[in-house]
């Protein structure tokens, strides 16, 4: 079992393969672990189709922009639920080969125990960095928006106090403030809402893109975003 002591600093000196969804917590992991280690690539997973990827839905075009205007490299695979594991080891295994020595992830509130994270990564001999773990809430998303990062809302839970309207709203003091009114994180833990950041501290230019149609699906919106080249 690892030493969960370790999992905030988990990156400090090492290189690192990080877990990117392309939405504020794991861009806000990916740039505090890039302050501490060496950064080789982002591992991305997709739907089976290879059309959206699995998290936030984003299309790869957005995805690749983000890593390119980062400056690192895609570890990508297309997976079912059900293959999601083994594709993401394989990563994993391939990100070790190529010097990883530590998974990085934007997880906030992983248990010490039974941490599925620490167990694909101690898998493969890869140590565990998660730079927000136990954070409070409301510091990791003030934090993320004093850093200069932009955001904006893709996807919503419309079971969970969410709106329609709440999509394509950029993630901003007074934005966070509206939420927790509402009695609502303001991480989006619950899984209320998830984000794609478009600029901020890591970019070498910010992502232009093309808010499309509306998407429901049960009780989730989705505002699918379209790259602009």
């Amino acid at each position: 079992m690892s030493d969960t002591n370790n999992w905030r600093t988990g990156a400090n000196g090492r290189s690192f393969i990080a877990s990117f969804s392309g939405g504020k917590d794991s861009t806000l992991a990916l740039y505090q672990a890039m302050k501490a280690g060496e950064a080789i690539g982002l591992i991305v997973m997709l739907e089976e189709e290879g059309k959206r990827s699995r998290s936030h839905g984003m299309p790869p075009e957005v995805i690749r922009a983000q890593a390119d205007a980062i400056g690192l490299p895609v570890f990508t695979a297309a997976a079912s639920w059900a293959d999601y594991e083994a594709e993401f080891i394989r990563l994993l295994t391939e990100a070790k080969e190529q010097g990883a020595e530590v998974l990085v992830t934007g997880d906030l509130d992983m248990p010490e125990h039974g941490c599925w994270q620490d167990k694909v990564a101690q898998g493969v001999g890869l140590k565990l960095g998660m730079p927000l773990w136990e954070m409070d809430h409301r510091e990791v998303v003030t934090t993320f928006i004093d850093l200069g990062f932009v955001a904006t809302l893709v996807t919503v839970n419309l079971s969970l106090g969410m709106r329609e309207d709440d999509l394509g709203r950029a993630l901003t003091h007074e934005y966070v403030k509206e939420l927790e009114a509402r009695g609502i994180d303001p991480c989006g833990e619950g899984g209320e809402f998830h984000t794609t950041v478009l600029d901020g501290p890591l970019f070498k230019q910010p992502i232009s893109v093309r808010k499309c149609d509306i998407v429901r699906h049960e009780e989730y919106a989705f505002l699918p975003l379209e790259l602009i080249k």
